[in-house]
C-alpha cells in the first residue's frame, strides 16, 4: 500500500478500479486519521481456517416476521448439500431455477441487496444479512429454500441465523477449500470520498482482516473497527442492527404509507437501530468505553462480508479496508475484480 506524500495518486492504496483519484485521496487521508475504536484481533491463525469445504450437520428452519411485509411470518429452511456454492430455492416458484449466490445475479443494490435469476419474479430481497453467514463462517454449500422473496427480520441483526447454524453444526466435506484472494491491492471510490480496498493475503495471517470506518453526520458519527474474521468475532457482530435516521423512520411511518414499497415495512424500535442528529432514538447496542459501535459492528460483519460472499469462486482472503462504503461500492468493486480478472487462488492452512 503506498502512503507517501505528494500526489493524489501516491496518497491512494493500491490501483484504482473506479473513482476519482483526488477524492478517493481524501477519503483514504480521512481514514488513515480517523481513531480506532475497537480491536478484535485472533493471535492463532491456524484456529480460523477450515481447510475442508463446508456445509451444514443438519436442516433447520428460521422464522421472523417479514422485512417488507412485516404482518406476515416468513421462513427460511436451510439444507445441506453436496452442490458447490450458497442457492436461493423459492418454493412458491417451482418453475424456476434457484438462485445462485454470486456476483452475476445481483439485480440491484439501491437499498439493499436484491439478487435474482430468469425471471424477474425469481428474486430475493435484503440478501446481506443472510449470505454474510457465508464468508463469517467459511460456510461453503447450503440450500435455502422459502416461500417468497421477502426475507424474515430479526431483533437480534443476523444472530438468529448465526445460532442456528452453530446449533446444526459445521461439517467438513469430502472435497478441500478454495481460497482466492486479488492479485495486487485495489480500490474503489464513491462520490462521498468513501473507498473500500482489497489488499493480497500474506502468509502467515489470519485469512480475512477488516480496517472499517463510518462517518455520518448524525449521532452515529465516526466509528472505527479492525477484527479479524472468524466464529468468534462474526457471532459478535451479527447482534449488531442496521441503522436509519429518525427523518427516514418517520418518513415511513407516515407519508411512506401512501406507498406500497414503504407501506408494509417491518422495522422497528426493536430491529432497527434510528439515530437523530444529536442522539439515538431508541436505546444503542455494542457499547465499547460508553460509545455504540452497533453501526460499524454492522457495516463490517454483515454487509462488508455479504458482498465478499458474492464471490462465487471461493472463500475471500487478505486485507479489507473500508471507509464511508456502502452496497453500491461493495458491489461495485466485486463485478469490477471480475472484469479486470483480479481474482487469484491461494493456499491457506
Amino acid at each position: 500500500m503506498t502512503t507517501t506524500s505528494g500526489t493524489a495518486e501516491d496518497a491512494v492504496p493500491g490501483r484504482i478500479l473506479c473513482g476519482d483519484t483526488n477524492r478517493v485521496a481524501a477519503g483514504y487521508r480521512a481514514w488513515a486519521g480517523q481513531p480506532v475504536d475497537a480491536v478484535i484481533e485472533n493471535s492463532n491463525t491456524e484456529s480460523a481456517v477450515r481447510t475442508r469445504s463446508t456445509t451444514i450437520g443438519a436442516p433447520f428452519d428460521v422464522t421472523g416476521p417479514g422485512t417488507f411485509f412485516r404482518k406476515e411470518q416468513r421462513t427460511l429452511h436451510f439444507e445441506p448439500t453436496t452442490r458447490e456454492g450458497w442457492w436461493f430455492d423459492r418454493d412458491d416458484l417451482p418453475e424456476m431455477l434457484p438462485i445462485a449466490v454470486s456476483v452475476y445475479n445481483v439485480w440491484t443494490t439501491a437499498r439493499n441487496i436484491v439478487l435474482c435469476s430468469g425471471s424477474p419474479h425469481n428474486y430475493m430481497r435484503m440478501v446481506e444479512h443472510i449470505v454474510a453467514l457465508r464468508t463469517g463462517l467459511q460456510l461453503d454449500n447450503i440450500v435455502i429454500h422459502m416461500d417468497s422473496g421477502d426475507p424474515p427480520l430479526f431483533d437480534r441483526g443476523c444472530l438468529d441465523l448465526v445460532e442456528a447454524v452453530l446449533r446444526a453444526r459445521i461439517v467438513d466435506q469430502s472435497a478441500p477449500a478454495r481460497w482466492v484472494t486479488v492479485k495486487e491491492p485495489v480500490t474503489a471510490g464513491n462520490a462521498n470520498t468513501g473507498f473500500l480496498t482489497l489488499m493480497p493475503y500474506r502468509p502467515g495471517d489470519t485469512p480475512l482482516r477488516m480496517d472499517v470506518a463510518v462517518d455520518f453526520q448524525s449521532a452515529i458519527g465516526q466509528q472505527r473497527l479492525r477484527l479479524d474474521v472468524n466464529d468468534e468475532a462474526f457471532t459478535l457482530g451479527a447482534a449488531a442492527r442496521t441503522n436509519t435516521t429518525v427523518s427516514k423512520m418517520v418518513y415511513c411511518k407516515t407519508i411512506g404509507q401512501l406507498f406500497a414499497d414503504t407501506r408494509h415495512l417491518g422495522y422497528t424500535a426493536s430491529n432497527i437501530l434510528i439515530a437523530g442528529r444529536r442522539s439515538y432514538w431508541n436505546e444503542p447496542k455494542m457499547m465499547t468505553n460508553e460509545k455504540s459501535l452497533e453501526a460499524v459492528w454492522h457495516r463490517a460483519v454483515q454487509d462488508l462480508t455479504a458482498a465478499l460472499a458474492l464471490i462465487d469462486v471461493g472463500r475471500f482472503a487478505g486485507r479489507v479496508i473500508s471507509y464511508k462504503s456502502g452496497h453500491n461500492l461493495d458491489v461495485t468493486m466485486i463485478r469490477r475484480l471480475y472484469r479486470h480478472d483480479m481474482l487469484q487462488p491461494v493456499e491457506i492452512g
